[in-house]
């Protein structure tokens, strides 16, 4: 599933280009996913629970995949690892285990993808 990702948005990298707004390639990699017959969800609001509460839509995953794979959309000068950090506590709240950050903005897909793994459990 990784492979068809990276495939997708290095197709949608060449044609489309850097520099458009997330939600664009958010919009057009759903549907070039879902075209191969995936299971795509887009902004997918995630509750938390603090310290005894519970908040409802507390952050939004750009992309959920077949319902387990979490995709970061970015379209960013170049990735931090706060961007990595981010997915990683993601992964960890929902307790998913693997992760892609995907940066359109780059001169090159390539060097836009990160694949990022969760190897802790999720504490109950």
């Amino acid at each position: 599933m990784t492979g068809l990702v990276v495939d997708e948005c290095i197709r949608i990298h060449r044609e489309l280009g850097p520099g458009l707004l997330e939600s664009v390639y958010e919009t057009v990699l759903a549907g070039a996913l879902s075209r191969h017959g995936l299971i795509v969800e887009r902004q997918v609001p995630v509750d938390i629970a603090y310290d005894g509460m519970r908040f409802t839509a507390a952050f939004r995953i750009d992309i959920l995949v077949e319902g387990q794979l979490i995709l970061e959309i970015k379209s960013v000068e170049s990735l931090k690892n706060l961007h990595a950090k981010q997915l990683l506590t993601y992964l960890r709240l929902t307790g998913r285990s693997v992760g892609m950050l995907l940066n359109f903005s780059g001169e090159t897909m390539r060097e836009g993808i990160r694949r990022v793994v969760n190897n802790h459990n999720r504490a109950q």
